[in-house]
This record gives structure tokens, sequence and C-alpha cells, in this order.
């Protein structure tokens, strides 16, 4: 039995701790709308390119290393130990195939990646109203995880919408110094316009309601669902980064802050795909803001689960399986949901492959300086 290094315990939870609540950086954008321009298609691309690079170097060049290792210090021949650390990884990957389907039926189904909106898209025009934001959000709507669901591109290219609307609104609200349009009426989690939702009334008739407004305020009410089922769905997918981040702190703090760094840059843009739509179809800013930060928030549970897990029954054994099963789950992060979007982002890969290799580059600089 060995003891693992305890010292390293609380560096670990801190850094997994700063990754998941990366998502509150992107969640910010329901306090200032116009953050959302940051958000550029080419930013968001390198940005899953550097993290994909970050965490496949590290799992392949580190953390099947030590799984290796581990199962040598446990006893284990040469040969076995590679044979174990090799069926770990690939349990890491059956894993998380299990954690995407199961993430796919929550969102009801998750499309392929081979009708997404053109990448060339241009922006929604600023000037866009409500109803015709709502309109066009109604059009094509399509669920799934932010940033990695059927159609990113429609995604981002919804946020940006409902942003441009959001601040139009709120500029407004400065003007006249009355409350923001989307915080007057709620009703279901959905600001409703009492004026437009008004019943006509016609003698001898039941009463009707206008069928646009109707199809808006179902429009606003998928948004709220859609927001708070992907909170959930994120939570999940979150959770397996969320124990590769602690268990290479707890190894080395150094290269732990580098994985964390990489894992909460791709965070940042979940977060703000799941707080806008919230706060767009709730009027409350800060419920937008937590679900947000709670879907982070599953990245600390999983650490504090491993923590659980090492502490009770730890040995070499249990720490060689560990990093067997995170290097799987990182890779396949890596290769199904990471790359895929960011070459959906970027067609001409004018930035994923460099920003890639760029991710690699840094994270193997790490390695290298951080070696006893």
């Amino acid at each position: 039995m060995s003891n693992y290094p305890k010292e390293n315990v609380v560096p670990a939870l801190l850094l997994v701790l700063g990754a998941g609540l990366s998502t509150g950086i992107g969640a910010a954008v329901v306090f200032i709308p116009s953050l959302v321009k940051l958000a550029s298609l080419r930013v968001l691309a390198a940005s899953l390119g550097f993290s994909a690079g970050v965490m496949t170097y590290v799992s392949f060049v580190e953390i099947f290393g030590k799984s290796n290792l581990s199962f040598l210090n446990a006893g284990a021949t040469p040969k076995a130990a590679y044979t174990y650390a090799t069926l770990c990884f690939f349990g890491g990957v059956l894993i998380m195939l299990g954690l995407n389907l199961l993430v796919d039926c929550l969102l009801g189904g998750k499309g392929n990646h081979n009708n997404h909106h053109d990448a060339s898209t241009p922006p929604k025009p600023i000037n866009s109203t409500r109803s015709s934001a709502d309109k066009e959000l109604a059009h094509g709507a399509t669920d799934g995880l932010p940033c990695c669901g059927a159609d990113p591109v429609k995604q981002i290219n919804d946020v940006q919408l409902m942003a441009s609307v959001l601040e139009q609104e709120d500029a407004k609200a400065e003007v006249t110094g009355e409350a923001s349009p989307v915080e007057e009426v709620q009703t279901f989690g959905a600001p409703i316009d009492m004026e437009k939702d008004s019943i006509e009334k016609k003698s001898g008739e039941e009463e009707v309601v206008d069928e646009e407004n109707v199809a808006v305020v179902q429009e606003q009410e998928r948004l709220h669902k859609m927001g708070l089922n992907t909170a959930i769905a994120i939570g999940l997918h979150n959770f397996p980064e969320g124990l590769a981040t602690f268990v290479a702190a707890l190894q080395d703090p150094k290269v732990g802050a580098v994985l964390a760094i990489a894992i909460a840059i791709h965070n940042i843009p979940e977060g703000l795909c799941v707080a806008l739509p919230i706060y767009y179809a709730s009027g409350n800013r800060m419920k937008g803001f937590l679900w947000a930060l709670l879907s982070g928030a599953s990245e600390f549970v999983a650490a504090l689960l491993g923590w659980a897990i090492l502490a009770n029954v730890f040995s070499e054994s249990a720490y060689a399986v560990l990093f067997g099963l995170v290097g799987g789950m990182m890779i396949m992060i890596s290769v199904k949901e990471l790359l895929p979007t960011a070459h959906v982002y970027d067609k001409e890969d004018t930035v994923v492959t460099y920003s890639f290799i760029f991710g690699m580059i840094i994270m193997a600089l790490s390695l290298c300086l951080f070696q006893a």
C-alpha cells in the first residue's frame, strides 16, 4: 500500500473548482450581453483546438505512462502492466461512449455533423426585434450540447441573436428609465407581453388567441427547457473532466494546472450557451447565471469522488486504473466533441490545426519544465 501525495489534494481540488467555475465567465453575458461579441467562430474554433491539443498530448504521453508505471509498481510484469493500462484506457473510451449516449437521450437525440449551417453565415442583424428574433429562433431550432450539438454554428448564431436583442432592450430601459421588457412579466419561466397576448373577445364566439403570439410564448418555453436540459447534460459531460483534472493534479499540480486551464477555456462557451437561453426565456439573470455555474459544478463533485476513492481504497493498482480510465475519457472528449466542433466553426481549417499543435506544444513544454 502506497501513500498518495496528500499535500497535493487541496491544490488539485482548487484547480478543479476553478476549471468548473469558468462556466461563470461565459455566463456573465446575462449581465453584459455585449460580451457575446467576443465569441466569434474563429475564436471558439481556436479555443476548442487548443484544449483538444492539451488533452490529447497529456493523455497519450503522461497519463497513459503513469497508468503503466503504477501497474508496474503494483507488481505486474512489464507486459502485463502495459496490457492492463491499455485495457483501462479503452475502458475509459467505452465509459465516454456510454455517457454520450446518455446525454443524447437526455437531449432527445443528437443529429450528425453533416447538416450544419455554413460557418460563414453572417451574424444576425443587430437591430433584430424580439418578435423577429423569436421567429428566427423557432425556425430550424436544434437542441444539443452547446458548441457540440447537431448544429453548433446555428447555436452560436442563435446565442448572438438573443444577446443583440437583450442588449437593445437593456439600452432602451436605460434611456426610458423603465424595466427591461424581458423582465416585466413572467409565466412558466417565459416572459409574456400582455398587450400582445391579449385575448380578442368576439360576441357569440369563443375567445381567440393570436396564433403568432402563442408560437412566440411556446418558443420561449422551448428555449427555457432547452437551457435547463443542456445544463444537466453539460453537468454529466463535465464529470470525467473533473476526475481527469483531479487525478492529473494529484500526481503533479503543475501539470494539472495546464490541463485545468485547457478545460476552463472550453467551459467558457458552454456557460454562455446555458445562461443566455435561460435568461432570454425567463427574464431572470441570476437564474441563468446560477444554472451555468451548476453545470460546471459537476467537475468538483467528480474530484471529490476521486478523492474519496483514493483516500479509502488507495493502492498502486487503483491509481493505475484511474489513470488509464482518465486517459481514454479525455481522448474521447477531444476526438468526438472538441475537434469535430472546432472544424465546423472553421471549415477552412485556418486556426484549428495550428491551435491543436500549439496546445500540444504548451503541454509538452510544461512536462519538460516540470520534470524533477
